[in-house]
């Protein structure tokens, strides 16, 4: 099993999915998540759990584009608990994830929530 890098502030997250994303390591985009996370994604339904999270990403990573950097928003953090999110380069919704500090002082996504979208008028 390969080491990844940890992520030692809330918004690292962002940057190593994006970093592993464009590796095609959904391994690596797994490790990112709690054991019992949960990802709104696909669209309309959720993903739960660190391995299926994985499962997902593998399906996905087969068929996606390059992913780019987007700047984050402020993280909004209470104790162990951070609120981040992105607006989309494109300008469609937003992303937003639930965040937790583990027990080594880092962090992992435990709500996941990638698209937003604007509701229609």
């Amino acid at each position: 099993m390969s080491v990844h890098e940890k992520a030692q502030k809330p918004e690292d997250l962002t940057r190593l999915f994006v970093e592993r994303a464009n590796a095609r390591d959904a391994a690596g985009i797994a490790a990112l998540y709690e054991p019992d996370a949960v990802m709104a994604y696909p669209a309309g339904s959720q993903t739960v759990g660190r391995a299926a999270i994985r499962e997902l990403w593998e399906r996905v990573l087969a068929h996606a584009p390059r992913f780019e950097p987007e700047a984050p928003l402020p993280t909004l953090i209470s104790g162990d608990i951070a609120l981040t999110s992105t607006p989309p380069k494109d300008g469609s919704g937003a992303r937003a994830q639930v965040v937790r500090r583990q027990s080594d002082g880092t962090w992992l996504r435990l709500i996941d929530q990638p698209e937003f979208n604007p509701p229609t008028p």
